[in-house]
């Protein structure tokens, strides 16, 4: 006789208890989500009725060479803050896991940055960097280097703004791949060096493919993060001078609050969704396999 099965065991029975859940997420995304979308396809401002105009805001954005530009000065603020970011935070991450005197008050040290917020952040940095008297640039040309004239120089001021983007979030990265260093066990490396291996050989063999998961959740998470990249341009450069370090997320305020298009700002949105989305795909990809790798 088959055994009779208990109303926890049935797992239709908890289908109740999450639908409020459910809802909330759906009020909050799935809805306002939905009316981005459609609104993405009609010319919209404020006081005009919507009208449909099918993908000639899509258009119209992809014609525009100020979107091109901000894509651009995107894609290489992302990729300049995730990699140096991900290379800081794991030798930050691997020499604090071997051993560090004052590791405690090291760590508080590294995280302190996440708990500033950006307008803080900016007021400072753009404190120590000012071209005329900040402290960080007298120190540059007290040791002959040319200042960041980040106000003038567009290359600068993308400069400074990766600067100040990797200073603030250093901390998340840092903080997945400490505590996924010190999730392997100690036994492994005991058992590689009694092999004879060396430092390299053990973090090759070892620590990099047992960190190969919590590498690309920070990646993945930072890519997202940072192609969202508002406040550290819009507070230090507001995308000046003559919108030439404008990332992709001010050309799409820009549209909607400055220019009143909601329909291309809404379109703007969308296309950022897709490319975030297409850019998880490829890092869930990649995890998928390292775990499959590793329960192989």
């Amino acid at each position: 006789m088959a055994e009779a099965r208990l109303p926890s065991q049935n797992p239709r029975a908890g289908v109740p208890f999450v639908l409020p859940a459910l809802a909330m997420l759906a009020a909050m995304i799935l809805v306002p989500g939905v009316y981005v979308l459609w609104l993405s396809f009609h010319a919209s401002s404020f006081g005009q009725s919507p009208t449909y105009v099918g993908f000639a805001n899509y258009a119209k954005i992809l014609a525009d060479p100020y979107f091109w530009r901000a894509l651009k000065n995107t894609v290489i603020v992302v990729l300049t803050v995730v990699h140096v970011e991900l290379l800081l935070g794991l030798g930050v991450a691997l020499l604090f896991a071997n051993g560090l005197p004052f590791r405690k008050l090291l760590i508080a040290c590294v995280l302190a940055p996440y708990a500033v917020s950006e307008v803080g952040a900016v007021v400072m940095w753009r404190t120590m960097f000012d071209p005329d008297a900040g402290l960080v640039t007298r120190l540059m040309l007290g040791f002959g280097l040319t200042p960041l004239e980040w106000s003038v120089v567009p290359m600068h001021g993308l400069i400074l703004v990766s600067l100040l983007s990797i200073w603030l979030h250093l901390p998340f990265t840092f903080i997945i791949l400490y505590a996924a260093r010190l999730s392997i066990p100690k036994d492994l490396y005991e058992a590689a060096e009694l092999d004879g291996a060396t430092a390299w050989q053990s973090f090759r063999r070892i620590t990099l493919p047992l960190l190969m998961p919590a590498i690309l959740i920070a990646m993945l998470f930072r890519y997202i993060f940072a192609y969202r990249l508002f406040s550290e341009v819009w507070l230090l450069t507001g995308g000046g001078p003559a919108r030439q370090t404008e990332v992709v997320a001010i050309y799409l305020y820009l549209e909607a609050f400055r220019y009143n298009n909601f329909g291309t700002a809404t379109a703007t949105g969308w296309l950022m969704v897709l490319t975030s989305l297409v850019l998880a795909l490829v890092y869930l990809r990649k995890l998928y396999r390292e775990m499959l790798a590793r329960d192989a």
